[in-house]
C-alpha cells in the first residue's frame, strides 16, 4: 500500500499561505487605490469649492452657472448658501424686499392650505428629532405666509411648500424670505396664478421638444397628453425627489437656468426611458402615463442635467414645432425671466402678474364663447341666415332694386306655368 508522501503536507500548506499573502497584497493595492482615488476626488472638490466662492466674491454670474451645471454643482449646502441668493438676485445687490411687519398684514386667502400642506412636509428629509422637526414645520409655515402676505395677488398651490422647504433647509430660516419671494415672482409665478392653464401650456413644450429629437418617440406617445409632468415640474422636481442631497443638487441646476429648462429636463427623463416606453403598445395609454408620471428610479441626475442642456441648446424655444412657443405670451416667466442677470424690481413682476391675470381672463372669454358657438351653431346659423335674408331685403329696397327684381319673378313665374311647371 502506498505511504502518503512526507513533504504533501508542507506543500500544501505552502501554497495555502501563498495564496493569502497574493490576496493580502491585492487587497492591499485595491485599497490604496481606492486611498489615493478618493484623495484625488476630495482635492478636485476643494478646488472647484475654492472656484466658487471665487466667483462668488466677484458675482461672476458665468462662473457660477457653468458650476453649477457641472458634475456635483455645489457641492455642498454652505457654498449654496452663499451662491443661490446671487443666482437667485437676493443678495446685497438685488432687490430690497420688506418684510417687516408681515405679521400684522391680512391672512392670506390660501393660509388654510398652507397649514395642511406645512403638517404633511418634510416627509423624507430631514432626519431629526420629532421636536426639531416641529421647530423646522413652525418655521415653514411662517415663511410661506410671510412672503403670500407681502405679495397677496400669489395663489398657493400644493406643492409650493415642497419648494419652500428645500430653500429653507439650505439657506436656513433668516435667510429664506427674499429667496422664496424671488422664485415666486420671477421662476413659478405662472403657476402662482388664478388658474392652472398657463402651467399647461408649458407642458405643451414637452412633445415639441422630443418631436425635434425624436419624431418616432413623439408619434408613440402621441395619444398622451403631457399632464403626466405636471407635479414634477409645478414644484421644481421637489414633491418627487426623495434625496435631500439630490434636490439640493438639482436646485442648483435649476436656479443657474431660465425657468424653461425645467421643461427640457423633464423631455430629457422621458427620452432616457425610450426603451421602456416602447415595450408598451400605443394603446396602453395608460400604462404610458403612469411610467411617465413616476420619476425614473434611481435618478441619474448628471446625465438628466447633461442631456437637458444638449437638448436646449440643439432644440431652442423658438425652434420648436406645432407653435407651442408662441402659445406662451411675453407676460410669462418663460419669455420674461430668461435673462438671468437682469434685476427685476418686485413692482415690475407684480405689474407683470397682473397682465397675465388679464391675458389669463380673456382666453377663458374666449374658449367660454367658442364653446357656445359650437355648441348653438345650429341655431346661430339659422338666426345668421335670416339677418342676412332680412338686411339683403332692407338694402333692396333702398337701392330701388325691388320691383326690378319682382319683375324678374313675375316673368320667371309665367314661363314656368307657361311651360306646365306650376
Amino acid at each position: 500500500m502506498d505511504q502518503p508522501s512526507e513533504n504533501n503536507e508542507p506543500d500544501h500548506i505552502t501554497e495555502t499561505s501563498l495564496e493569502t499573502e497574493q490576496k493580502t497584497a491585492a487587497e492591499a493595492e485595491a485599497l490604496e487605490s481606492e486611498r489615493l482615488k478618493n484623495a484625488e476626488l476630495e482635492r478636485r472638490r476643494a478646488e472647484k469649492e475654492t472656484a466658487i466662492r471665487q466667483a462668488c466674491d466677484l458675482r461672476d454670474f458665468d462662473a457660477l452657472v457653468s458650476y453649477a451645471t457641472s458634475e456635483g454643482g455645489f457641492l455642498n449646502d454652505d457654498v449654496r448658501r452663499t451662491a443661490w441668493p446671487i443666482l437667485l438676485q437676493c443678495d446685497r445687490r438685488g432687490p430690497n424686499f420688506d418684510f417687516a411687519g408681515w405679521e400684522q398684514l391680512p391672512a392670506h386667502s390660501d393660509e388654510e392650505q398652507v397649514q395642511l400642506d406645512v403638517n404633511r412636509s418634510f416627509v423624507y428629509y430631514p432626519e431629526c428629532s420629532d421636536q426639531e422637526l416641529s421647530i423646522k414645520k413652525d418655521e415653514l409655515s411662517k415663511l410661506i405666509k410671510q412672503v403670500l402676505r407681502c405679495f397677496p395677488m400669489l395663489c398657493y398651490f400644493q406643492g409650493y411648500h415642497d419648494i419652500v422647504q428645500v430653500l429653507l433647509l439650505v439657506l436656513g430660516g433668516q435667510n429664506s424670505a427674499a429667496a422664496v419671494a424671488q422664485i415666486s415672482l420671477l421662476r413659478i409665478r405662472d403657476y402662482m396664478l388664478p388658474s392652472l392653464s398657463p402651467a399647461l401650456k408649458h407642458l405643451e413644450l414637452i412633445p415639441a421638444i422630443i418631436e425635434k429629437a425624436d419624431p418616432a418617440l413623439r408619434r408613440h406617445l402621441a395619444e398622451i397628453k403631457p399632464f403626466f409632468a405636471l407635479a414634477a415640474t409645478l414644484t421644481m422636481y421637489s414633491h418627487d425627489i426623495q434625496e435631500y442631497s439630490d434636490i439640493a443638487r438639482l436646485f442648483d441646476f435649476l436656479l443657474a437656468q431660465e425657468p424653461v429648462v425645467s421643461i427640457y429636463l423633464f423631455a430629457a427623463i422621458i427620452l432616457s426611458r425610450k426603451k421602456e416606453l416602447l415595450e408598451f403598445s400605443v394603446d396602453e395609454t395608460d400604462m404610458l402615463h403612469f411610467t411617465l408620471s413616476k420619476l425614473p428610479n434611481p435618478l441619474d441626475l448628471e446625465g438628466l442635467i447633461s442631456r437637458a442642456m444638449q437638448l436646449f441648446e440643439a432644440h431652442p424655444p423658438e425652434s420648436l414645432p406645432f407653435g407651442a412657443w408662441k402659445r406662451i405670451p411675453e407676460c410669462s416667466v418663460l419669455k420674461s425671466s430668461r435673462d438671468l442677470v437682469r434685476i427685476q424690481a418686485p413692482d415690475e413682476t407684480v405689474g407683470l402678474f397682473a397682465k397675465q391675470v388679464r391675458h389669463l381672463r380673456y382666453e377663458e372669454r374666449k374658449e367660454k364663447t367658442v364653446a357656445f358657438l359650437w355648441n348653438h351653431r345650429r341655431t346661430i346659423g339659422s338666426v345668421a341666415v335670416t339677418i342676412f335674408i332680412g338686411a339683403m331685403s332692407f338694402w333692396i329696397k333702398k337701392r330701388g332694386f325691388d320691383n326690378t327684381i319682382w319683375s324678374y319673378v313675375s316673368r320667371f313665374h309665367g314661363a314656368l306655368q307657361a311651360r306646365g311647371y306650376i
